[in-house]
């Protein structure tokens, strides 16, 4: 335990750097969609607000989740520590357990207008592809990390399914919002495990009808369950709006736009 929180930041960056470079070069050879804007400025705005999140975060926030997770669990806080199972079934649970929590974080980030100003400035990008996997607003992003950690008070998920989680999570929001095309057959058997980017894109479409569906980030069943699940977009993939309709110009390419966006009337 103590060597898994010791080394999280190295094991996290270099999955992070991994899976990147991975669906970067994916997209050069496998691209799906013809990109609207220059890809350079999505880039350099979309990995500075990366930067500006991490800071925010070490700033912000008093704890990270591991270490917080590993405290709840040596004091016997939180539900699962009160249910004797085997380790590898608490790993499991906690890890879908976590991803329903962070299904119903997203469902309320459209829901509530307050969240949902900070939220814009992920769907504004009007280009998806594996940068907008890591685009959101700094204090978005310590919201989400303080709602994670009452997750983690409430269930008392264990350290290593939180570690497992966090890993998990970014990787697959960098793969399921990446520009890449996978064939239909081989789509439909992932989707039902996994969140895919054609699931997923159909979320970043400009229709609201298609924005307020597929909220999964990892597992794709609770979209299915709680029926905001919708297969695909009306206009097809090729055809279909990213973005949202209000701001269809070149300033979501802006970091200070995008850091101002949920101040603006």
């Amino acid at each position: 335990m103590n060597m898994m929180q010791e080394h999280e930041g190295v094991i996290r960056l270099t999955v992070f750097v991994g899976v990147f470079a991975l669906m970067a070069v994916w997209e050069i050879f496998g691209q799906k969609r013809e990109l609207t804007q220059p890809k350079l400025q999505r880039w350099l705005t979309n990995w500075a607000l990366v930067v500006v999140n991490s800071v925010a975060v070490r700033l912000f926030v008093p704890v990270l989740a591991v270490s917080f997770a590993a405290s709840m669990q040596n004091h016997s806080i939180g539900l699962m520590n009160f249910i004797d199972m085997p380790v590898w079934l608490s790993v499991i649970l906690g890890v879908v357990i976590l991803d329903c929590c962070i299904y119903f974080q997203h469902v309320l980030s459209h829901r509530i207008p307050m969240l949902w100003r900070l939220h814009k400035v992920h769907h504004a990008d009007r280009d998806i592809d594996v940068t907008t996997g890591a685009r959101f607003h700094p204090l978005e992003i310590i919201f989400s990390m303080l709602y994670k950690l009452v997750c983690i008070f409430v269930f008392g998920v264990p350290a290593i399914a939180v570690f497992l989680f966090e890993i998990i999570l970014n990787a697959s929001a960098m793969f399921n919002h990446s520009n890449v095309s996978i064939k239909t057959g081989i789509d439909k058997v992932l989707r039902l495990l996994i969140v895919t980017p054609d699931m997923h894109r159909v979320h970043h479409s400009e229709l609201p009808a298609e924005t307020n569906s597929n909220y999964g980030f990892f597992l794709p069943w609770w979209d299915r369950l709680f029926n905001t699940y919708i297969d695909q977009p009306k206009y097809g993939h090729n055809d279909m709006t990213i973005g949202l309709t209000e701001y269809q110009t070149d300033n979501p390419s802006k970091l200070a736009w995008s850091m101002l966006l949920p101040f603006k009337k």
